[in-house]
């Protein structure tokens, strides 16, 4: 098996929501690994409280309750440490493109972000 030879550094992502809907639903869980060219790689994960119900049929899935959530920070309250992982990065993740990035970019718009993916 060959390493990566990145000339950028790549941030690895994957989203637990409320639900399929890029608009209204929100990051329930987020995980971010980042690599960098040189190989050093910081990893990210946690809980995000959506400030909504979770729905049963979301729960089913990925098996994140409300109560599990009840104390976790909003997703404004982590969005700078995001910002700082993805910054300048190239995305990678499984449906990154249909679906984790859009609900992404829709979360970070609405805390205030300006970052550019």
């Amino acid at each position: 098996m060959q390493n990566l030879k990145l000339t950028r550094p790549l941030a690895v992502f994957d989203l637990e929501t409320t639900g399929i809907d890029v608009e209204k639903d929100r990051i329930v869980q987020l995980a971010i690994i980042r690599v960098e060219p040189y190989g050093t790689r910081r990893t990210f994960e946690t809980l995000v409280n959506p400030e909504r119900p979770i729905p049963p049929e979301a729960t089913a899935v990925h098996g994140i309750k409300d109560a599990d959530v009840r104390d976790a920070p909003t997703f404004a309250q982590v969005r700078r440490e995001v910002e700082e992982l993805l910054a300048d990065a190239d995305l990678a993740g499984f449906n990154s493109v249909n679906f984790d990035q859009p609900l992404l970019m829709a979360e970070m718009k609405r805390a205030g972000s300006e970052l550019e993916f």
